[in-house]
C-alpha cells in the first residue's frame, strides 16, 4: 500500500482572507472628509457610502483612487497652462489701413 503524498506549502507564502467589515459612523465622517476637499459629484461620494456599507477598506481604496485621478489631472492641466502664450502684435508698418 502507498502512503498518502504530503505537499509542504511552507515555499508559498499563505494567503490572507481579508474580512470585510462595514464602515462604523467614525469611518464614514473620516470617508466624506476625504472627499470634502475636491469637486466631487454626489453620485461619487454616494457610491463609497454604498461600498463602505459592507466594506470600509474597500471604500477608503475607491475614494484614495478617485482623488489621485484628480489630482492627477489638475496637474496635468497646470502643467499646459504653465506655456508661454503667443503674443500678437500688428506691426503698421505691414498693415494696409486704406479701404
Amino acid at each position: 500500500m502507498s502512503k498518502p503524498l504530503v505537499e509542504d506549502s511552507f515555499d508559498e507564502p499563505e494567503r490572507e482572507k481579508e474580512t470585510s467589515l462595514p464602515a462604523t459612523d467614525t469611518d464614514l465622517l473620516n470617508l466624506i472628509q476625504k472627499f470634502s476637499g475636491f469637486e466631487t459629484p454626489t453620485k461619487v461620494v454616494l457610491q463609497a457610502i454604498a461600498i463602505a456599507s459592507y466594506d470600509c477598506a474597500s471604500a477608503f481604496r475607491y475614494a484614495d483612487n478617485y482623488l489621485n485621478i484628480l489630482k492627477n489631472q489638475k496637474r496635468r492641466k497646470k502643467l499646459l497652462l504653465l506655456e508661454p502664450q503667443l503674443e500678437f502684435c500688428i506691426n503698421p508698418k505691414y498693415v494696409d489701413f486704406r479701404y
